[in-house]
């Protein structure tokens, strides 16, 4: 925790942790009391001996904020924090205060021809050559994940999260970067605003971690929905 005043969450995203918020951590902590948790399975949190499911980072979430004592927070939430605070918030209405999703994910994208036949290739393969496959098949990311990250990550994903995101009653500023190919704006930032009663959707210079590249223009946008 860093700085005194009303409380701030922030939730990185999957495969990183709490440095990615080091601009906004150095930024709000003037302001407010900041939070920045390592989610389990990444950074300096425990390591998984099961596979979570976004539900399963929930209920973690809420032991946390119980254990910290965390008074309806205001929360900065990116990429899979963000599934984790649609799900959260589905069934906890009011646990936070205000909302700010950036590069947010939580749909479930109609798989291309070719996202299938790849499947059925990875299958074949790994009847006859298992430990080929695992290492020829799936993203970079998914195949430095060691196999029980990979089965929680394939419950992450799969999961969609359009009914919780629906759900959120909260004051809410989706922020996605005008560059980001991995939850782009005209998919992603687009549906969820029209899922979430009231929200605001902005776009700004950048990719997935735009919060990042641009700190200066995040954090300004952030501090005056916090503020308004």
């Amino acid at each position: 925790m860093q700085g005194k005043g009303k409380d701030v969450l922030l939730l990185h995203g999957y495969l990183s942790n709490k440095e990615s918020f080091y601009y906004q951590t150095k930024f709000l902590s003037q302001y407010y009391k900041v939070t920045v948790p390592d989610m389990p399975g990444f950074g300096a949190s425990f390591a998984l001996n099961q596979a979570y499911s976004v539900g399963n980072y929930c209920d973690w979430l809420e032991d946390f904020i119980n254990y910290t004592k965390l008074d309806r927070p205001l929360v900065i939430a990116h990429s899979f924090g963000a599934r984790v605070a649609f799900k959260y918030l589905s069934t906890r209405r009011g646990a936070f205060e205000k909302l700010v999703i950036t590069g947010g994910a939580g749909l479930v994208k109609p798989r291309s021809p070719r996202y299938m036949r790849r499947v059925k290739a990875y299958r074949r393969v790994k009847k006859l050559f298992p430990k080929f496959a695992e290492k020829h098949f799936g993203s970079y990311e998914y195949r430095q994940l060691s196999p029980i990250m990979r089965q929680s990550y394939k419950l992450i994903v799969n999961e969609d999260l359009k009914s919780c995101a629906a759900k959120i009653d909260i004051s809410t500023l989706l922020i996605y970067g005008k560059s980001d190919t991995v939850t782009p704006a005209y998919e992603e930032g687009k549906t969820f605003n029209s899922l979430i009663a009231g929200s605001k959707l902005i776009t700004m210079d950048g990719g997935h971690f735009c919060f990042c590249e641009h700190s200066e223009v995040f954090n300004k946008l952030v501090y005056d929905f916090f503020t308004e």
